[in-house]
C-alpha cells in the first residue's frame, strides 16, 4: 500500500484552522476512527500521525482496504498553506465556473503567486470572472488550502458520503477528497 486519501477545504485561507484540526481530532477519536495518542505511523516528516482505530470501518465503503497492521497507516495533519493533487496522472486541466472555458495552463501558472500567500484568488484570463481559486472547475479532485487531513493508505477503503459530509461540517466548508497512489 503506498496511498493517501486527502480531505482538504474548499477554501485557500480556512480562518482558525489549527482549532477547527484539533476539533477534528476531537471528534474522529471519539467516534474511535483514530487513536488520541500520536505514534510513528505516518510518511512524512517526523512520521507521527494519529494511528487507525477500528471505528474506520464504519466510515468508509471497504473496510476490508483499511491499512490496519500496517507501519504506516495514520492521519497527519497540514496546516500551512499546500496543493493537494494526484500525483500519478493529474491532467493539470481547469475550467472557469464563469464561462466555462479551460483555465488550466494560467491557473497552475498563478500558483507562484498563491502557493507565498500573495493571493488566495485566480482571475480568468477570459471573462475575468475572480474567485478562491477552490471555485474552479477541475477534471480531478484536487485541493488547495492552509488545512489537509492525510489519511495515509486509505485510499483503497474509500469514505462514505456521509463521512465527507459530516467532515464538511465540522469545517463549515465544502471539502474535496484527493486520492494520491505514491
Amino acid at each position: 500500500m503506498n496511498s493517501q486519501s486527502i480531505i482538504v477545504p474548499k477554501i485557500s485561507t480556512l480562518p482558525v484552522h489549527e482549532p477547527r484540526a484539533r476539533a477534528v481530532v476531537r471528534w474522529l477519536v471519539r467516534k474511535n476512527i483514530i487513536e488520541e495518542e500520536l505514534t510513528t505511523c505516518g510518511r512524512t516528516g517526523n512520521g507521527m500521525a494519529y494511528a487507525i482505530a477500528p471505528g474506520a470501518r464504519e466510515v468508509v465503503l471497504h473496510p476490508e482496504a483499511l491499512p490496519f497492521g500496517q507501519p504506516v497507516n495514520g492521519l497527519e495533519i497540514i496546516t500551512k498553506r499546500c496543493i493537494y493533487t494526484p500525483s500519478k496522472g493529474f491532467l493539470e486541466e481547469a475550467g472557469c465556473a464563469e464561462c466555462r472555458k479551460e483555465v488550466g495552463e494560467a491557473l497552475f501558472d498563478s500558483l507562484e503567486d498563491w502557493m507565498p500567500g500573495r493571493t488566495d484568488n485566480f482571475i480568468c484570463p477570459l471573462c475575468s470572472h475572480e474567485d478562491d481559486i477552490n471555485g474552479f472547475l477541475f477534471l480531478q479532485p484536487c485541493g488547495f488550502s492552509n488545512l489537509g487531513f492525510i489519511f495515509n493508505n486509505w485510499a483503497e477503503a474509500g469514505f462514505k458520503q456521509s463521512f465527507l459530509d459530516e467532515f464538511a461540517d465540522w469545517l463549515d466548508q465544502p471539502v474535496a477528497w484527493v486520492q494520491v497512489e505514491l
